[in-house]
C-alpha cells in the first residue's frame, strides 16, 4: 500500500537528512510500486530496472523538493529505467516473476496479458502500461517518455491495435 500524508512526508524528510531507517522504510514501501512499473515495461530485465530505479531514488532523493510529488518522481525514474533495460535486453524474453497487475488480480489473466506484452516492443509496452494499467494522461505520459503528445496518441493507438491482434491469436 502506498504511503500517504504525514508518514510519507516524515519518511522523505528523515531520509533526506540521512536517517538510514527512514530511507530503508521508504525504499521498502516503494519497491512493489517500482517493480510493477519496471516489470511490465522491461519484462525479464524488470528486476534490474527496479533495482536501478531504487538506487537512483536513494542517490537523488535530496533533489526532491516536494514529498507529495514522490510517487510521480519515482514513476518517471521507473519508466526511464524500464525502457532502458528493455532496449538493452535485445534477446527473446520469458515471463518474469514481477507482477504486472495488482496482487489481488486473476493470476491466469495476468499471465495471458504478460504473454501478449512480451510480443510488443518496449515503446508499445511502456505506453500501454502507463495509459491502461496506471491511468496516466497523455501529457504526463509524453513527459515521462520524452516524446510529443501526438506521438503518445499514435503509439497508443498502434499498441492497442497490436495488443488486440496478438490477444486474438
Amino acid at each position: 500500500m502506498p504511503l500517504i500524508g504525514v508518514e510519507l512526508a516524515d519518511l522523505v524528510r528523515g531520509a533526506k537528512q540521512g536517517d538510514a531507517m527512514a530511507m530503508s522504510r521508504l525504499l521498502d514501501a516503494l519497491a512493489p510500486y517500482v517493480g510493477r512499473i519496471c516489470g511490465a515495461i522491461a519484462l525479464d530485465a524488470g528486476e534490474d530496472a527496479a533495482q536501478e530505479t531504487l538506487l537512483t531514488v536513494f542517490r537523488r532523493l535530496r533533489s526532491l523538493r516536494d514529498p507529495d510529488a514522490l510517487y510521480g518522481w519515482v514513476r518517471t525514474i521507473a519508466v526511464r529505467e524500464g525502457l532502458r533495460a528493455a532496449r538493452a535486453a535485445a534477446s527473446p524474453v520469458t515471463t518474469p516473476d514481477i507482477p504486472i497487475a495488482e496482487p489481488h488480480a486473476d493470476p491466469a489473466l495476468a499471465d495471458d496479458i504478460r504473454c501478449v506484452l512480451e510480443r510488443l516492443s518496449p515503446e508499445h509496452r511502456a505506453i500501454l502500461v502507463l495509459r491502461d494499467l496506471h491511468g496516466i494522461d497523455e501529457v504526463t505520459a509524453a513527459g515521462l517518455l520524452g516524446v510529443a503528445r501526438g506521438t503518445v496518441k499514435s503509439r497508443l493507438h498502434r499498441a492497442r491495435t497490436l495488443f488486440r491482434r496478438k490477444w486474438a491469436t
